[in-house]
């Protein structure tokens, strides 16, 4: 009878210990399988981003060491700002399924607005910019106009639209065709020297540490509130060390150099507002569901017209500030604004960081991301002095190898979701 009751007591103590294990598993094992099963799921997320920026590095760096040089990373962020913003809104057409081959001609337009009314009529420089803002917000209207009540397809419509608005950017510039604009003024230099002190720039590469902290707990005790499974804190307090220590030693390195540009913040900003917008809020939800499946949305009762025509607005919009962006990183507006590889490094820098050309998927993350990884590659092949032929040959490779591999992302999806 003792024997019996001593091991009836022991049993408790066992259950605990095995409870411990199977608890230690979910935190290192669990996690660790979760996210190799996401991966064979074709749920790839940033990871061949992540996995390409280090290639880029790691081989440039190799033929060129200058290429890791603090100061020439400060002027890549500098270069990243002026079409990270155009893509931006390159994005929230994708979302949808749609496509906007303008932004190139847009931020051009909005170049030669701002040169024309600044420097050749003497207005205000925030009076000028407004002026543009407004006609961007103008040319998005139109596209959802001949996109809804026509029925025009978004390629067609923003085809067009390239060439009348390049046009008109030719017009408004004249047959001088450049504009230099003042390089003393606080806009031009914003677009080329302005950096933010160290100590703020180390204070805000905190900041997103704290909010994966701040959300993930809120999450933590919501599913707990509602007797659901939760993450551990362990392996949250493991991500937010991680990504806090490796903004805080980028900060420092760019810091050895000129410092982060007060222009790439403005980037990272716009591009913080816009993930809160389509993560948090009902207009962010309803663009999932139109770009997932738009008569389902239409039958759940949301207003498919406008979302189209705030995806088409912003986009232009987006584009007109890069426009801005780029003149005052040039000092100038000329007839060469927006045209090249903008529209191809745009849409290159949505696709490659993950925004699904099938629509339903994306993040303004990716755009930060994806130009990162476009301005790199171009970056690198300045710096190896090789001509711009190959520049275009390489960055169309690698943005076939994205739609390959969100092609293949989206097959395996649909099988996993199928088994």
């Amino acid at each position: 009878m003792s024997q019996k009751m001593s091991e009836t007591i022991r049993q408790p103590a066992a259950l605990d210990r095995s409870d411990e294990r199977v608890r230690h598993d979910d935190n290192i094992m669990g996690m660790t399988k979760a996210f190799f099963d996401r991966v064979r799921s074709g749920d790839l997320g940033m990871l061949p981003v992540f996995v390409g920026l280090i290639v880029i590095s790691t081989v440039f760096s190799l033929l060129n060491p200058v290429f890791l040089a603090p100061n020439n990373l400060v002027n890549l962020l500098f270069d990243c700002a002026t079409v990270g913003v155009i893509s931006l809104g390159i994005v929230c057409v994708l979302m949808l399924g749609e496509i906007d081959l303008s932004v190139g001609s847009m931020s051009g337009l909005s170049s030669a607005i701002l040169g024309v009314l600044w420097v050749n009529m003497g207005w205000a420089i925030p009076l000028a910019i407004l002026v543009a803002i407004a006609a961007g917000i103008a040319v998005g209207a139109l596209y959802a106009v001949l996109f809804n009540r026509l029925g025009m397809p978004s390629f067609v419509a923003t085809l067009a639209g390239l060439l009348a608005l390049l046009g008109m950017q030719l017009y408004i510039l004249g047959p001088t065709g450049s504009i230099n604009l003042p390089y003393a003024s606080p806009l031009v230099r914003f677009g080329q020297i302005l950096v933010m002190p160290d100590w703020l720039s180390y204070v805000l590469a905190l900041l997103p540490g704290v909010t994966l902290v701040v959300n993930e707990m809120r999450k933590r005790r919501q599913r707990q509130a509602s007797n659901l499974s939760s993450p551990p804190v362990g392996a949250l307090a493991i991500k937010a060390v991680v990504l806090t220590a490796a903004l805080e030693f980028a900060v420092y390195y760019l810091n050895l150099g000129r410092g982060v540009p007060w222009m790439f913040g403005l980037f990272v900003a716009i591009a913080v507002i816009l993930n809160y917008a389509l993560t948090r809020t009902k207009w962010g939800r309803s663009m999932f569901a139109v770009g997932g499946n738009r008569e389902a949305a239409r039958r759940a009762g949301i207003n498919v017209r406008r979302i189209y025509l705030s995806a088409f607005v912003l986009c232009s919009t987006l584009a007109t500030i890069g426009g801005i962006l780029s003149a005052s990183r040039l000092a100038s507006s000329s007839q060469q604004a927006g045209t090249g590889d903008v529209n191809l490094n745009a849409i290159a820098a949505a696709v490659i960081g993950g925004t699904s050309l099938f629509g339903g998927r994306g993040s303004a993350y990716s755009a930060l991301l994806g130009i990162i990884v476009i301005q790199a590659i171009s970056n690198g092949l300045t710096l190896l002095n090789l001509s711009s032929s190959l520049r275009y040959m390489i960055t169309g490779a690698v943005l076939a190898i994205a739609v390959i591999v969100d092609s293949l992302a989206r097959r395996s999806r649909v099988s996993h979701g199928r088994a």
